[in-house]
């Protein structure tokens, strides 16, 4: 491992010094490659320089630790040198997760879906409550949400809803969340008090380029309609609402929150490159069992990810076993301290299979 971080580091030196050779600073093309390469390995060239120079602070604290001859000096160090160790120890694990293959999707925006599931009205409701925590969270993130479509429900619910969200890392948190999501709970119209059980799906899809997906003309169908909901006297005049249906695989993607029917074509077409993209990448999945098994949360569509328990005010992750109190903080999109967990999973599965665990 420290070989390659030797490696890592003399790259990253060369790479700071090709930015003062004028055949990079003449081409804005190689110049942006090579500075957002630059940009990639800053954190983990800093975090080597770190463990390089605590390293060799405790080589030297150790020695004064054996060869000092004054007792109560040899005490200190032997304190300062457990300390230093500790933190050695710390930078290394830190390195080996940098080192660690990187998910090319998270950095990308993402679009949620989520339908109810099984619960009739109060699966709707219970969708429409996702749909908030969700809206809740990228606000803590700073992250953008625009809604796609949406299927909305007489009680305030929602039977589908596709949104957008932008923003630095959106997927490499976001990717946890795609699976079944149950609650438990009595519903506003249960006059006896009974606890009902309903599910709803959510689906994370992260955004993906023209160049890495090819849908050819011919496999898509357009139909216009004109759009529901909100959107003021435009929608109603006006066919701006746009379905696609991709022919080979049957998948169908409804678009109609854009002004204009040429926008609501595109963010269509963005959604349909997802969709395409997760099917590639679960075939690719299945077929390397091991990767497979590394993933947490890969968006299985049948798999009961969580549970939200309100008469207990508790949520439990079944991938981790984790549970948490407070339902209402969660379901207001306090959700960091679930999705650290998965992620630390998600991490200690990946050091397992480099073997470096």
């Amino acid at each position: 491992m420290l070989d390659r971080l030797d490696a890592t580091a003399r790259h990253y030196e060369e790479l700071h010094n090709r930015m003062a050779d004028p055949s990079v600073t003449s081409d804005p093309g190689r110049l942006r490659e090579i500075t957002r390469e630059i940009s990639g390995l800053e954190e983990i060239v800093a975090k080597y320089h770190a463990f390089q120079t605590t390293h060799e602070a405790l080589d030297k604290t150790q020695a004064m630790a054996r060869e000092e001859a004054d007792e109560e000096l040899r005490a200190l160090a032997k304190e300062e040198a457990e300390r230093l160790a500790a933190d050695e120890g710390q930078l290394l694990q830190e390195l080996r997760l940098l080192l660690l293959p990187k998910d090319p999707r998270d950095d990308k925006d993402v679009f949620v879906e989520i339908r109810a599931g099984t619960g009739g009205d109060e699966a709707a409701l219970f969708a429409a409550d996702l749909y908030r925590m969700y809206t809740r969270y990228a606000e803590s993130k700073r992250w953008r949400v625009e809604v796609v479509d949406e299927n909305r429900t007489g009680l305030k619910g929602f039977k589908e809803v596709v949104f957008e969200i932008k923003g630095r890392g959106a997927f490499s948190r976001m990717k946890f969340e795609s699976g079944v999501h149950r609650v438990q709970r009595v519903p506003l119209t249960e006059a006896s008090g009974r606890i009902h059980t309903s599910t709803a799906t959510v689906a994370v899809l992260a955004e993906v380029d023209e160049v890495e997906i090819d849908i050819r003309p011919e496999d898509i169908k357009t139909d216009i309609y004109h759009a529901s909901g909100h959107g003021g006297q435009n929608v109603q005049k006006v066919s701006t609402a746009v379905r696609l249906t991709h022919l080979p695989t049957g998948l169908v993607v409804a678009c109609q929150d854009e002004r204009s029917q040429l926008q609501n074509k595109m963010r269509a077409m963005a959604i349909l490159r997802a969709r395409l993209y997760e099917i590639e990448m679960e075939k690719q999945q299945r077929e390397v069992t091991e990767a497979r098994r590394a993933q947490v949360g890969s968006g299985e569509r049948a798999e009961k990810i969580r549970t939200y328990n309100f008469p207990q005010d508790r949520l439990t992750d079944h991938r981790v076993g984790l549970t948490v109190h407070n339902l209402p903080r969660i379901l207001d999109g306090d959700l960091d301290s679930v999705i650290d967990a998965l992620v630390l999973e998600e991490q200690s599965q990946k050091l397992k299979v480099a073997g470096v665990a």
